[in-house]
């Protein structure tokens, strides 16, 4: 793909980045020290896609270096999609790897109430799991932390309420899925999305904190910091937030968290995504395993990888088809894909600097959804 740079030196492009800017300003950066804001339409699945992206403030409240539209960011959960696309790639290799129970794919899950339980329910968040556990707790007390026990205490994690049909957010669940995806790969999950993501030429970067770090290929890059904690040495940065991510993922990827990215491999994803819905013989996936991926779930409206539109309360606002589909992130991030109206829309802050106790962008990320769609369709 094009350089993001390159995309927007056109007068159209230009236009409708200051557009973005403004809605930026407005709403994005009294919820976060700084963000990007980028969005991308196309008139038929024919057309080229005009894009358009604006930086806007800080990269911390303390640091006033500006925000640039390749500053990396910690996707937080906006990892999830990404990982649940590894899966249904392998599926080309191999048809029945989402019907295969989890203990079959990962001997820690052996014995636990998640044994039986398929990869596919995991990718939904139908296995019934608690949403969290403190699995990095020891490194509190400086202690180390056991990778399988901590597998297997994920796997017990059993919640109270029936496995099916309702849904239960949970990133212990997605942690289990990506264990079992480098168990069956034979890779860790950053080589694997990787080798996943690479014939996709999203055009931008999503990469693990490994190459963020010195030697890594993105170690010069601009990373947006997250978090002050204090037994993790102060501020986080250049290191996933998510802490089960940290403690069990270090400077890879988890399957709930520990992705880096900036605003065009985030949108060159999402534009990606809606390419392979629908352009025959894009075959980034296996033929139909998105759409399949993308249907609707008895028990709320979480999809396979994705978050579903619900009717009322969406972050995606009131504007995006029902037809919509995306994911938010923890740190201030979020994918929001529309197939009817062509459209996809990317936010990346650091909300979570210098605390997670700020709540601003979940009232604004509707908004947000609702200017920018208006703005692109009418």
């Amino acid at each position: 793909m094009t350089s993001l740079s390159q995309v927007l030196d056109s007068t159209s492009c230009r236009a409708l980045s200051q557009e973005l800017g403004a809605i930026a300003r407005e709403e994005l950066l009294p919820a976060s020290p700084g963000g990007v804001l980028a969005a991308a339409r196309r008139a038929s699945v024919t057309a080229p896609w005009e894009i358009g992206a604006a930086a806007v403030g800080q990269l911390a409240l303390d640091d006033a270096t500006p925000v640039g539209l390749d500053t990396l960011y910690d996707l937080a959960s906006v990892t999830k999609p990404f990982v649940a696309c590894a899966a249904l790639s392998l599926t080309r290799g191999d048809p029945a790897l989402l019907r295969t129970p989890l203990g079959a794919l990962l001997p820690a899950a052996i014995g636990t109430p998640s044994e039986p339980t398929p990869l596919e329910a995991l990718l939904c968040h139908r296995a019934g799991l608690e949403a969290h556990r403190p699995l990095y707790e020891p490194l509190t007390r400086g202690s180390p932390v056991d990778r399988e026990a901590s597998l297997r205490i994920a796997a017990e994690a059993i919640g109270s309420e029936e496995v099916s049909p309702p849904a239960l957010y949970s990133d212990l669940g997605y942690l289990l899925a990506g264990a079992a995806l480098e168990r069956r790969s034979g890779l860790p999950l950053a080589e694997l999305l990787e080798q996943v993501l690479t014939p996709w030429e999203l055009g931008g970067t999503c990469c693990a904190a490994a190459e963020l770090t010195q030697g890594g290929r993105h170690a010069a890059r601009q990373v947006a910091p997250t978090e002050d904690v204090a037994w993790r040495g102060g501020r986080v940065w250049r290191v996933v937030h998510d802490e089960n991510a940290f403690a069990l993922g270090g400077l890879g990827v988890c399957g709930h968290a520990g992705l880096f990215g900036d605003v065009q491999g985030v949108l060159g994803f999402g534009r990606s995504l809606l390419e392979e819905l629908t352009t025959p013989g894009v075959g980034r996936l296996p033929a139909g395993a998105l759409r399949a991926a993308l249907e609707p779930r008895a028990g709320g409206s979480y999809l396979l990888g994705f978050d579903g539109r619900s009717p009322e309360g969406s972050s995606a606002g009131t504007r995006f088809s029902l037809a919509s589909f995306g994911h938010l992130g923890f740190t201030g991030t979020s994918l929001w894909c529309d197939p009817e109206a062509q459209v996809v829309v990317v936010v990346l802050s650091n909300r979570v600097c210098p605390t997670r106790d700020n709540p601003r962008l979940r009232a604004a990320r509707p908004r947000i959804h609702d200017r920018v769609h208006r703005l692109l369709v009418g």
